[in-house]
């Protein structure tokens, strides 16, 4: 069953605070319903929006300026130095974490869930 305590946060919270501070991004992690380690990103130097790389949804994500990371396709969604933070930070987040899944069977086991957004519903991502 998935878990994730403020003890697992704090522990991890030096890494991603760093690679925040490196790309120049202002966020702060959460644990939500203690399953899931959220990063909410607020602010930065970077072009989450037009380094947002799928087509079909790119107009849709541009009107609301906020997105919600898919963390096992950010690879194929992001590009330029958006992919390249995300690709820094996810793993950060998964460090210690395990997934021994089979969704082929309906059964999931990981460690704990990883959730990236970029800006809020009621507030969208500034871009500084």
């Amino acid at each position: 069953m998935a878990y994730v305590s403020q003890e697992l946060k704090a522990k991890i919270a030096p890494k991603v605070k760093a690679i925040l501070k490196k790309y120049k991004v202002k966020g702060s992690l959460a644990v939500n319903h203690h399953s899931t380690l959220v990063l909410n990103i607020k602010e930065g130097s970077l072009d989450f929006l037009n380094e947002y790389g799928v087509e079909d949804y790119g107009k849709f994500i541009k009107e609301r300026d906020y997105i919600q990371v898919n963390p096992y396709h950010y690879k194929s969604h992001f590009k330029g130095k958006s992919k390249a933070f995300l690709a820094e930070v996810i793993p950060a987040m998964n460090d210690g974490n395990w997934d021994k899944s089979d969704s082929q069977s309906d059964y999931f086991n990981v460690g704990w869930y990883v959730s990236v957004n970029i800006g809020k519903w009621n507030k969208p991502y500034a871009k500084v």
